[in-house]
């Protein structure tokens, strides 16, 4: 009956111990035995199973190029995937039997009359958890396994006797499906004598290969230790840029807040004047109660930025339908839009595909973007609102006939505490924080925001939003 070559090794009589080593330290330890293998031109057959990834058979690749081998490589494999990734290097398939017990072994065996070593190791069965394919696989990469190695003659004839019977079992299943085998049936007669093992191990090799070890050790450390100091020297330079990048709006953020300070303080001044007419003294008022909004605005910006910070992860996205949250948000603006005589609508199809976002974050997009359409489109002007879909997105249009942008501004307009700064219009009250807030919010849940405009002929505002996944 086949068993694991792992637990066929542990049955014999005084086995060597085993040891539980990560995935690193298996590479590292074929590796050494591949170097010696090409550093003293050792011509030697070959019986692997080793994980996938072109990383696991690169030494044995090199060993290939670099040794004139008389003998032959055979590779076990359980799928037709995991064989079909290798090239590079003469081989023998050697394709094990569906739930063979060889599939959570990985071993690299070498004969030769001048060599023989066994490296040998068991992937322990993991507890999968449903519905989490990519955190078992991760778990899978760095699983520890259970190792044995050796060099004498007693216990690698008895782990060749094993793959011996796989090799059988493989070549009977072939015939059986009317296939030739890898693996002539005529060598299975043979098989103790082909695979007969000297007693005794060469201690020079031993120690070559001991040494062999030490230093792919010493490489693995000194790689594993030069990878974390960059990925830590990058970590700090992202933190860096982090604080400077915050450094730098916090700046900003005080200077925007001075400034309406700045002029109230002028305008509280200039009240006091005993010489004050009543048109100025209006004018003055006009100036507080117009810096008063405009920093009651920036406040409020701010705080909506420092609250979407804290709340972006707790956020959860649903399925919405456009056509039932738009029509609201519009007709919140019909008064004004009516009050500016300016023509407001908006199309908007129930049968559009749900899309996927937070409903506070869908209110908080079209609210801003409406607004400040309405904002800098003049009396007699008209606003639209259309929806369709767009590949794997929905298309929300925010369409003007307003003042416009120049080609120079666009590429700003999302940055922090800009506003247009048109020569047509007068309303500079804005804190500048509303298409940030806008970019943020579609970066959070998948979208993306693109304008055009012309000077004088209006803008469209296009947004992105991703469709909801199918259940």
């Amino acid at each position: 009956m086949e068993i694991s070559l792992y637990r066929l090794a542990l049955s014999i009589e005084q086995p060597p111990s085993p040891m539980l080593v990560s995935p690193a330290t298996l590479l590292s330890l074929v590796e050494s035995v591949m170097e010696l293998l090409v550093e003293k031109q050792i011509s030697a057959t070959l019986w692997l199973k080793l994980p996938s990834g072109k990383v696991w058979y690169a030494s044995i690749q090199r060993y290939h190029e670099q040794v004139r081998v008389s003998d032959k490589t055979y590779v076990c494999y359980g799928q037709e995937t995991a064989i079909a990734q290798l090239s590079g290097f003469p081989m023998v398939p050697v394709q094990l039997l569906p739930n063979s017990h060889l599939r959570r072994d990985y071993f690299l065996i070498v004969h030769s009359p001048q060599f023989c070593c066994m490296v040998l190791a068991h992937r322990s069965r993991l507890k999968r958890k449903k519905g989490k394919t990519k955190e078992n696989d991760r778990q899978k990469k760095f699983l520890p396994l259970l190792s044995l190695c050796s060099f004498e003659g007693r216990v690698l004839q008895e782990v060749l006797k094993g793959i011996g019977h796989v090799v059988a079992q493989s070549v009977r299943w072939k015939l059986a499906q009317h296939k030739q085998p890898a693996i002539a049936p005529e060598v299975m007669k043979n098989w103790e004598t082909l695979f007969a093992c000297p007693s005794a191990p060469d201690p020079v090799l031993l120690e070559r290969l001991f040494a062999k070890q030490v230093q792919q050790q010493d490489a693995t450390r000194r790689s594993t230790f030069d990878e974390l100091t960059g990925t830590l020297k990058r970590q700090n330079q992202a933190l860096t840029n982090t604080l400077t990048r915050k450094d730098e709006s916090f700046g900003r953020m005080c200077e925007e807040l001075r400034t309406p300070l700045t002029h109230m303080k002028t305008a509280l001044s200039l009240l006091n004047s005993p010489h004050l007419k009543p048109p100025q003294k209006q004018r003055y008022l006009q100036i507080l109660s117009s810096e008063c909004d405009r920093q009651n605005s920036l406040i409020n910006g701010l705080l909506e930025l420092v609250q979407l910070d804290r709340t972006a992860e707790q956020t959860v996205l649903q399925p919405l339908k456009l056509s039932e949250i738009i029509p609201g948000v519009v007709s919140t603006y019909q008064p004004l839009a009516q009050e500016k005589g300016i023509m407001l609508a908006y199309t908007v199809s129930p049968d559009l595909p749900s899309i996927f976002c937070s409903n506070n974050w869908l209110r908080q997009i079209a609210i801003n973007l409406l607004h400040n359409s309405i904002k800098f489109t003049p009396t007699g002007g008209q606003v639209w609102v259309k929806a369709c879909t767009q590949g794997e997105y929905v298309q929300l249009e925010f369409r003007d006939t307003g003042i416009g942008i120049s080609p120079n501004e666009i590429p700003k307009i999302f940055d922090r505490f800009y506003r247009v700064r048109s020569v047509s219009s007068e309303d500079l009250s804005g804190a500048g924080l509303g298409l940030t807030i806008v970019q943020q919010l579609l970066l959070r849940c998948g979208g993306s925001i693109s304008v055009k405009s012309k000077v004088g002929e209006g803008s469209i505002f296009n947004v992105l939003l991703p469709i909801a996944p199918s259940k």
